[in-house]
């Protein structure tokens, strides 16, 4: 009996119609991906090679990343010969009112920026009348409304007008200090300390990130390290971190460094050092000093790490010059000693001697640091009648004034207490496309992949974001796409107000803020609430 069956041609027909019809049916089940970006070279985020591949998006997440060319979709971009990674997060922008303003935030994205971290020892929140009133001029420059007191307001409002980029706050140990202690140099009572930290608990339920500190302005100076570990306490027991903007980045920075990794340790918190270096000529070659000291630190078991700057000059008001006991009792108080010429001379003394003023005390005397009255260039100003010398020199304005350049300082601060933001540094157009043209492209200093790591998925491990910073499905589709070998910054000190070019799509929670290298206007970023937050 012969058992072989050999099927006729209708039958084999039968067998793949069913097939055919199974697997039609099976794609018609495949849920549909909103975009498929396709043919890109997928730069992770985690400091591995790039790698071939379709990245699918659906509902704002990541939800396949492999061989998706049959999957349906859409929309799809061809990035093709172009790198695919993760949105850059920014450690420490300063848009928390600009955002207001303008909430595109077109200087962000157009460099590739899809989360910032904001709050340098001043921040958003908490305010009280007193603070509103001294703060007044400049919510008058941005035309903004305060009609928020608590971050929980101010997120709220944030969320009510939307937002281009995802942002995160922290709370500033300035602004505890200055709703409580004003803007004078006291210590606080056991009970006023009490009501500091409260303060920090509550921004943490709110969701601020952590705390943070900015020791080289008043009135921030005036807070002994043991306040300072007081209020990072709160924040370390919501899961925050500490940064913060050293007491000193000059001839004291080592034990500057010394004092985060005691607030670290007693605090039991992670500790974030801002864009870290050593300023003054004495000062230069000394950044392998600072790169050991922190290595060390983390050998021996602390949890800390530090970011630089790409540029090399910073953005100081000009009050930051004048010693810290100048600065008592707040703006008024110090021009009122500008203008008293026995005061005046004590001030100039002190910044003429390096390191101590003539109350004794340490302090980062940055007209020490600098070369000359030529490497100072006026960024912005809130007078009207001062707008012409905007972009000048110090040393032209002092010879146009016929005045040493100290003396035309003091004059332009109580002419122009305030400060506006027409002329900004240009770290805020062009940092991370200046970071992929020069120190990768150029330089070859890093490597692109580990540009994208530093950019990304370290920032994100930093804050404790972890749905963001590497693309990997489940996660929250912020996405860059751009030619490494075109990306470009355009702001110079000169002429800041430029946008970076080379980003050809920006994606912020899969929605596109930059499509085929033009802003849409979408407003699909999201408040990034800290691990303390409650609801």
């Amino acid at each position: 009996m012969n058992t072989n069956i050999k099927l006729t041609p209708p039958t084999t027909t039968r067998i793949l119609i069913a097939f055919t019809f199974l697997t039609s049916l099976l794609l018609a089940q495949t849920p549909t991906f909103d975009l498929v970006i396709t043919h890109g070279h997928i730069i992770d985020g985690t400091g591995s090679p790039w790698y071939s591949g379709d990245l699918g998006i659906r509902d704002g997440k990541i939800a396949a990343i492999g061989n998706l060319a049959a999957a349906p979709r859409k929309r799809t971009i061809d990035a093709a010969g172009k790198v695919v990674a993760p949105g850059f997060i920014d450690m420490l922008g300063q848009s928390e009112l600009t955002i207001l303003v303008d909430p595109r935030l077109p200087s962000k994205i157009y460099q590739g920026i899809t989360s910032e971290i904001t709050g340098e020892g001043n921040s958003i929140a908490p305010l009280n009348d007193a603070i509103l009133q001294s703060d007044h001029a400049g919510y008058e420059h941005y035309k903004i409304t305060p009609d928020w007191r608590t971050f929980r307001q101010y997120f709220a409002r944030l969320e009510k007008q939307g937002m281009g980029i995802n942002l995160a706050s922290y709370v500033g140990a300035t602004q505890v200090r200055r709703m409580v202690l004003g803007e004078d140099d006291v210590q606080p009572t056991p009970a006023q300390l009490d009501e500091m930290k409260t303060l920090v608990r509550n921004a943490m339920k709110d969701g601020a990130a952590g705390v943070s500190t900015a020791l080289e302005y008043a009135p921030a100076p005036y807070a002994k390290t043991e306040e300072l570990i007081a209020l990072a306490t709160e924040a370390g027991k919501a899961g925050g971190i500490y940064s913060t903007h050293m007491r000193n980045e000059s001839d004291s920075v080592l034990e500057a460094i010394d004092e985060a990794l005691r607030i670290g340790r007693e605090a039991h918190i992670p500790v974030e050092i801002w864009h870290i270096k050593v300023a003054g000529k004495a000062n230069w070659g000394r950044m392998p000093e600072v790169v050991a000291k922190i290595n060390a630190a983390r050998a021996a078991g602390a949890d800390v790490t530090a970011d630089t700057y790409a540029y090399t000059a910073w953005y100081n008001d000009f009050s930051a010059f004048v010693p810290p006991w100048a600065h008592n009792g707040g703006d008024a108080k110090l021009i009122e000693r500008l203008k008293d010429p026995v005061t005046r001379e004590k001030i100039r003394k002190d910044m003429l001697t390096p390191s101590k003023d003539s109350h004794n005390e340490d302090w980062d005397n940055e007209w020490q640091e600098i070369p000359g009255p030529d490497a100072i260039m006026i960024g912005a100003v809130e007078n009207p009648a001062l707008l012409s010398l905007q972009g000048k020199r110090l040393s032209e304005i002092a010879k146009l004034w016929n005045k040493d350049p100290m003396d035309a300082l003091f004059t332009f601060l109580i002419e122009d207490p305030s400060t506006g933001q027409a002329h900004p540094h240009p770290r805020a157009y062009g940092t991370f496309p200046r970071i992929l043209a020069k120190y990768v492209r150029e330089e070859k200093v890093l490597t692109l992949e580990d540009a994208i790591r530093k950019f990304s998925a370290l920032p994100a491990q930093r804050m404790r974001l972890t749905d963001r910073g590497v693309l990997k499905a489940g996660m929250w589709a912020d996405v860059v796409i751009f030619d490494p070998a075109t990306v470009h910054d355009r702001a110079t000190f000169d002429n800041p107000n430029q946008f970076s070019e080379g980003m050809d799509y920006v994606l912020v929670n899969g929605v596109p803020v930059i499509d085929e290298g033009k802003m849409t206007g979408a407003l699909p970023g999201k408040v990034l609430r800290g691990a303390g937050y409650i609801p």
